[in-house]
């Protein structure tokens, strides 16, 4: 998220809100991959009519060698005790100065009690430098991201089990599907929810002034000055979460606020922040990057694209360029704008694991 401090990048969005919702092409390549046209509503239900009362959470934390550092990793699991055989997901939150696993916690649990032949597991973990993870001062950019995705889910020591689905929001999402092409990861599926690709500050400035900013911002004493104008307070967070993370602003709560307003005071808090508002976590430069990290996976990973409806005007324009590329197996339109998949859950849910059970069945 970018703060409302920032001159003149709010004028620059628009929201939109409806609720009837036309399902675009969905391109058959696996499958029970099917299309019709549907109606999203805030109060859509899943299937629960198998009781699984053994499902279980619990967190924990890994330990990330990078470079000379040693980075303690926070993440949850959420799973069935039981001992039947489990799919893996792993869903990453997505990527901004306030970004958190609670973003995904409704989301995991939904997949996980529906009713089924597959019992799902999902782990949820924070970045490097944000959430409840620990947050050294370092060069903090895409490929720093991208190395933390990658030995989490390859590391002999990685909480995570084989046969493997990733779920990632914003550029989360877009970094996921970077390493995959890459050969780097080898997911069973992976789904993109909201995807971007670019920082707040070049697209409202250019990507030539993004440095100057970023090293003030990482300043002893006028970095955190700047960063408490920008970033870490309510006020800010507020109006973030009311022009363009959601789509209903009377869904953003004193609560949000309140919690992610609490992770913006973190020991080593602006860092990340410094990177991601001046464009150093962008995984790509231009759309047709975007673009060509899709259509790389055409034929070897199945990819879920979930669009929204309220997405400011610019952050639309990119999801709505992959609706017809090729290595987009399915995708769909969903109520929201920058975190669907928190403000909407349920819906966000039943479009994941729709795709998942046509691609397992």
């Amino acid at each position: 998220m970018v703060s409302s401090a920032i001159p003149h990048f709010y004028s620059s969005l628009s929201l939109g809100f409806s609720t009837k919702i036309p399902r675009p092409a969905v391109f058959s390549r696996y499958r029970n991959l099917y299309s019709k046209s549907f109606t999203v509503t805030a109060s859509a239900s899943l299937d629960y009519s198998t009781d699984k009362s053994s499902i279980s959470s619990k967190t924990s934390s890994w330990q990330w060698k990078f470079k000379d550092n040693s980075i303690k990793i926070h993440y949850e699991e959420h799973g069935d005790e039981s001992n039947a055989a489990t799919k893996n997901i792993l869903m990453m939150p997505t990527i901004s100065d306030v970004s958190t696993v609670e973003e995904w916690r409704l989301v995991a649990k939904d997949i996980l009690q529906q009713s089924g032949n597959v019992n799902w597991r999902a782990t949820i973990v924070d970045w490097p430098g944000l959430g409840y993870s620990d947050r050294p001062k370092l060069e903090y950019n895409a490929d720093v991201m991208e190395s933390f995705l990658v030995d989490f889910i390859l590391h002999q020591n990685s909480p995570i089990g084989k046969d493997l689905v990733i779920i990632g929001g914003g550029h989360a999402a877009t970094i996921a599907i970077r390493a995959a092409k890459k050969g780097l990861v080898k997911p069973t599926a992976i789904a993109a929810v909201a995807p971007t690709w670019s920082g707040p500050l070049p697209i409202v400035f250019g990507r030539d002034s993004k440095t100057e900013t970023r090293h003030t911002l990482r300043a002893p004493a006028v970095g955190w000055m700047m960063y408490n104008i920008l970033v870490s307070n309510k006020k800010s967070i507020q109006s973030q979460y009311k022009s363009h993370v959601y789509a209903d602003s009377a869904n953003v709560t004193p609560v949000i606020i309140e919690s992610r307003y609490g992770l913006t005071k973190r020991k080593g808090a602006r860092y990340v922040p410094a990177a991601f508002l001046t464009g150093q976590l962008d995984p790509v430069k231009t759309r047709e990057e975007f673009v060509q990290l899709f259509e790389g996976l055409e034929g070897e990973v199945p990819v879920l694209v979930v669009s929204t409806s309220g997405a400011p005007k610019r952050s639309k324009a990119e999801m709505e360029a992959l609706k017809e590329v090729k290595g987009v197996t399915k995708f769909v339109e969903v109520q929201g704008a920058l975190l669907p998949h928190e403000e909407y859950p349920h819906l966000v849910a039943r479009e994941i694991y729709s795709f998942l059970q046509d691609l397992i069945i």
